[in-house]
């Protein structure tokens, strides 16, 4: 981050404008509505400035800028039309380690004004650094639509019970569990539709209810994280990582997704690559039954979709015997998101009328498939976790029926910005894996829907130079 966000209090505080124009009436504007104590030095006044000061609210000194303005003030802003009196006025903030922002000049300021959504006393501060306050501007419109009014008011019924839920519940983790059911439960949809007091008697009504018994239940959220680009949680997957008290998360869930639970969240890493198990699956079966019988509420985020071989059914099956409430959110698996993302549709009427997803190795490592219904002509087959089985693949494949010469498809690190599709044949998928230097978490294809890969291929290749890791799209 290039600033980092912060709200300053300024009610009844001395804050300096300097410029009299239609920019610096935008800035007073900002500040009055934080009930600052303003102040405008400028030899003229705009039409609405003049009428600020007409009215008692606002002070004006007429003239130009002196050093001795910034001596009472906790803010300044400079909006003038002249670039050398902006700098001074920078400079000299600078040196007092005063706040100072310059309109349309990031340069020379020590904070800068955000795009804000104001649902007082919630406030949304939107910001670029400085870099496009136009798009600034048009995030806050997108966010303005999608949050209600009504959500002032809500805080404001919040901080008036805030008191006696801290006396009803002492234990943090039981606190936060109450007041994120009362905020996503009726007593919220009570205050959106104008019905405030009757909300305010049921909160009453329940903060009493369950401080008779404060021990909130645990409980696990198995969810799904998809292949690894964001974009392709769910909603009720991003609502749940905002939620949990401990995350815990396997390898292949990207860091992009980690940065979106919540922050003070506990995280524990229970990654397991082959050969090299940080936690076997045992331990991580008890891990979650352990933390849910602590009270807490368990995020278990996985790669891909918990139930496609994500051993989801065996921790939830531990969960539902030790009697742990839990719930199951599916995610995009990555036969989807890969094939997708790679421009290789799984089914096509003209190809594959069929498609089987199966695993590259066993518990204990080794390949043992039912080759003889695998190895079909007009179906299409997903290998997961199937690099080490790969010899074996290409051998079996082709010994019960397939020709040598069927496509084959290699996804390496799908729908993330590190993406790479290589395309080969049972006959030199070795050598491409070798030669390319192929790593996991790599999906294999077979079949020939892995011909419309160059002709639908609508995600580009990551070009080197992309330093945001943003896709690039084709035409």
């Amino acid at each position: 981050m290039e600033y980092l966000p912060i709200f300053i209090r300024i009610k009844q505080r001395p804050c300096l404008v300097v410029g009299g124009g239609s920019i610096a009436a935008r800035k007073v504007a900002l500040l009055r509505k934080a009930q600052a104590d303003v102040t405008i030095v400028s030899p003229e006044l705009c039409a609405e400035l003049a009428q600020l000061k007409a009215d008692g609210l606002v002070r004006h000194q007429a003239r130009t800028f002196e050093d001795i303005d910034l001596e009472s003030c906790v803010a300044v802003i400079a909006a003038t039309n002249q670039q050398s009196v902006n700098e001074h006025v920078s400079g000299l903030a600078h040196q007092l380690r005063l706040p100072v922002n310059v309109v349309d000049n990031p340069d020379l300021c020590s904070f800068i004004m955000p795009s804000i959504i104001d649902r007082s006393p919630v406030v949304i501060a939107v910001s670029t650094g400085g870099s496009s306050p136009v798009l600034a501007r048009l995030i806050r419109t997108k966010l303005e639509g999608s949050i209600p009014a009504a959500y002032g008011r809500l805080a404001k019924l919040v901080e008036g019970f805030r008191t006696k839920v801290k006396t009803a519940f002492p234990n943090v983790e039981s606190r936060r569990g109450f007041w994120e059911k009362i905020l996503e439960g009726t007593v919220a949809e009570l205050v959106f539709t104008g019905h405030e007091k009757e909300a305010e008697q049921m909160l009453d009504k329940a903060i009493d209810e369950n401080a008779a018994m404060p021990d909130i239940p645990g409980e696990v959220f198995l969810v799904g994280a998809g292949p690894g680009d964001p974009d392709l949680l769910t909603f009720r997957a991003l609502r749940l990582m905002q939620q949990a008290d401990v995350v815990v998360y396997d390898r292949l869930v990207s860091p992009s997704i980690m940065e979106m639970v919540r922050r003070d969240a506990e995280i524990v890493y229970v990654g397991k690559e082959r050969d090299k198990h940080t936690m076997q699956q045992e331990s991580i079966n008890q891990l979650l039954v352990r933390l849910a019988k602590e009270g807490k509420r368990v995020l278990r985020l996985k790669g891909g979709d918990p139930f496609i071989f994500g051993r989801g059914g065996e921790e939830i099956e531990e969960l539902a015997q030790e009697g742990i409430a839990f719930q199951v959110v599916p995610g995009i698996t990555a036969a989807n998101g890969c094939s997708a993302y790679a421009g290789i549709p799984l089914t096509h009427r003209d190809y594959a009328q069929s498609c089987v997803f199966v695993t590259g190795h066993l518990k204990d490592g080794s390949v043992d498939l039912n080759w003889q219904a695998l190895a079909h002509t007009n179906q299409t087959v997903v290998f997961y976790m199937g690099l080490h089985g790969a010899p074996t693949l290409c051998k079996e494949m082709v010994a019960h029926g397939l020709p040598a010469s069927t496509p084959v498809a290699l996804v390496e690190q799908g729908t993330t910005p590190q993406q790479r599709v290589l395309v080969a044949t049972l006959d030199t998928l070795l050598d491409v894996i070798k030669n390319e230097n192929i790593k996991p978490p790599t999906l294999i294809i077979v079949g020939e829907v892995v011909t419309l890969h160059d002709k639908l291929n609508w995600v580009a290749e990551r070009q080197t130079d992309n330093v945001d890791g943003v896709f690039a799209y084709k035409d």
